[in-house]
């Protein structure tokens, strides 16, 4: 006889996270658990190999950088790791805004700090111009070329580095962002 454990997830301490039923917590415990594949049994947490091996991370130009910013978010204590309930807040980010209820984990700011960790790649808190750079090459690759590359990344950096540094804050990335629907752009239906 197999024993299933339902996870019924509280989130209570995190009360405005999103809401989800029964059948949708079952739904992302089973996925959860497809992509726990270390042992037989499962561990009970995800690595950063269970993450990228998801087909539209695993495609995705981004995908690394998604994937790190999802353990650099994580509450887990090594960031190497992510539970049940840190792989829940973590897809919180996604979940398309409500604009009639107040959403403190998927809002505007939340979508943007997740979107500024996927270029600040040394984690230094501001992007510099190598580092997006880096991004843009792996978004676009071969398409352009290094002069194109050199000429997007400099115009970029001119245009959001409001204090002249030489390096975009997460507050001058904000900023740059105002015109962007960030909330629809970083918005995945994983629950329907």
């Amino acid at each position: 006889m197999r024993v299933t454990f339902i996870v019924t997830f509280s989130v209570v301490d995190d009360a405005t996270l999103f809401s989800v039923n029964r059948k949708q917590i079952e739904r992302l415990y089973a996925r959860f658990q497809s992509l726990d594949k270390k042992s037989f049994e499962g561990q009970g947490f995800l690595e950063r190999e269970d993450m990228m091996g998801v087909p539209e991370l695993a495609v995705n130009p981004l995908g690394e950088r998604i994937v790190d910013a999802f353990f650099t978010l994580s509450d887990s204590e090594d960031g190497e790791r992510l539970n049940f309930r840190e792989f829940i807040k973590i897809l919180a980010f996604f979940r398309p805004i409500d604009r009639s209820k107040k959403n403190s984990h998927n809002g505007r700011a939340d979508k943007l700090k997740f979107a500024f960790i996927m270029y600040d790649l040394n984690r230094n808190g501001y992007i510099t111009r190598e580092e997006f750079k880096v991004i843009l090459n792996s978004m676009v690759g071969a398409n352009i070329t290094t002069d194109q590359l050199d000429k997007i990344a400099d115009r970029t950096l001119e245009e959001a580095d409001a204090d002249q540094d030489g390096r975009i804050s997460f507050e001058e990335f904000c900023k740059a962002m105002e015109k962007t629907d960030i909330e629809e752009k970083m918005s995945i239906r994983f629950l329907n």
